[in-house]
């Protein structure tokens, strides 16, 4: 990746400067290995730093091609791939779930309990496409503690260790159907595995497999060389390790193997290693939800696609409408704010598989209308078309409760100087 002269695009050196030594002292107070910090304006990026460590225990440092688990940083990619197929008029947002996957015209919905069972009740409408993009179907997950509809989610086996879907696309729509819904679609935004459903939903209506849908008309069209379901086997030197706290977890959360909840003085601890890690394994469920991995350079171009109204360097993926579409609030007031698990995101809106900033509630430097999404790892990427930004960071942290993402956010910020 070439730098450019931050100074030349807007922004401060000397500002740009003070990002690595505030992510460093979170690395000497071991509350994450490294991290790439990436910040690119006008299509240049300005500012890339591999702080740290990609695998504490093989004392490999921070490449800028290291190979992260993105999480849910899938999501909006998995959006993107909806949302070619809707410009493609093979579906429209407003289509029930059940015109595709039948079961889900006959869905109960969680309405309390009745004695020592739940009470359910009938959906007073159907859940459509929009409502999975936008996380109103009152799907559960598995990873919160809310409601008894997420300890059904966490008993049906969906997830495995470390969050990756456990079984086939199709059998995971068929047991999501078979569980009720949490509330009435469309009464709350609940975080959820609506966009798996989405991925089986790429891959029934295109007559592809899904993760192959995404490698040939998403990953090849935008040169992402180091994007996919897998590590291959020459690239996994390339692979961090990835590391949780090293105190117990709390509960609800990306499911981790057996001992990564041992109580340790401070510090992180190793939950997969990269040459036994379950992501070596070709063939697994492609999940849409959380399962892919990417580089910096590569998520990069994913954004900058974005940034640019669906086109980069004369591939276009979305039409400027549609992407305008994905990236506007979709939540109306009285589902403001939305919560994961039980966190209120301050300051935003949702739009078709991105949080969109509606106002400076959070605190944070930025602009209206910026929008992006992290990952369970502790990923993180906002894209701003008012500054012609897009920001990026990458650690490998399963569970960590430290705000490092918000404070590298208004470091990236405060080095703009136009």
């Amino acid at each position: 990746m070439n730098l450019t002269n931050p100074e030349s695009i807007g922004l401060s050196s000397e500002r740009l400067s003070r990002i690595r030594p505030v992510i460093q002292t979170f690395i000497d107070r071991r509350k994450i290995a490294g991290a790439i910090t990436l910040v690119a304006r006008h299509g240049k990026i300005a500012h890339l730093e591999c702080i740290g460590q990609m695998d504490c225990e093989a004392a490999r440092s921070m490449q800028p091609d290291t190979i992260f688990r993105i999480y849910s940083m899938t999501k909006p990619i998995t959006s993107v791939a909806l949302l070619m197929l809707v410009e493609q008029g093979r579906l429209l947002l407003t289509d029930p779930v059940s015109k595709y996957i039948p079961a889900f015209k006959d869905l109960k919905v969680y309405a309390g309990h009745a004695g020592t069972g739940m009470a359910l009740v009938d959906m007073e409408r159907e859940p459509t496409i929009f409502n999975l993009l936008t996380h109103t179907a009152g799907l559960g997950y598995g990873l919160f503690t809310d409601t008894p509809v997420e300890d059904l989610f966490r008993q049906s086996g969906l997830l495995a260790p470390l969050g990756k879907l456990s079984v086939p696309l199709d059998e995971m729509a068929r047991r999501v159907a078979a569980l009720p819904l949490a509330n009435q679609p469309g009464a709350r935004w609940r975080y959820s595995i609506a966009t798996d459903l989405l991925g089986y939903l790429v891959g029934l209506i295109a007559g592809i497999p899904f993760d192959a849908f995404l490698a040939e008309k998403v990953f090849r069209p935008l040169g992402m060389i180091d994007t996919g379901f897998h590590v291959p086997a020459d690239k996994v030197e390339r692979f961090a390790a990835c590391y949780t706290p090293a105190v117990p977890a709390a509960p609800g959360g990306v499911p981790l193997p057996p001992g990564a909840t041992a109580t340790a003085a401070g510090g992180i601890m190793l939950v997969d290693p990269p040459a036994a890690s379950p992501y070596l394994q070709a063939g697994l469920p492609p999940s849409g939800g959380g399962g892919l991995l990417s580089t910096a350079a590569d998520y990069l171009r994913f954004a900058q696609m974005l940034l640019n109204c669906g086109e980069v360097e004369g591939t276009r993926l979305l039409s400027r409408k549609t992407v305008a579409l994905m990236t506007a609030n979709h939540l109306p007031k009285e589902l403001l704010p939305f919560k994961v698990g039980i966190e209120p995101v301050l300051g935003a809106g949702f739009g078709l598989g991105v949080s969109v900033r509606i106002n400076a509630e959070s605190g944070l430097l930025g602009s209206e209308g910026m929008y992006g999404w992290g990952g369970a790892a502790g990923t993180f990427v906002r894209i701003d078309p008012a500054e012609g930004m897009v920001i990026l960071y990458m650690p490998q942290l399963l569970g960590g409760t430290e705000l490092i993402a918000p404070v590298f956010q208004n470091l990236a910020y405060h080095a703009i100087i136009d």
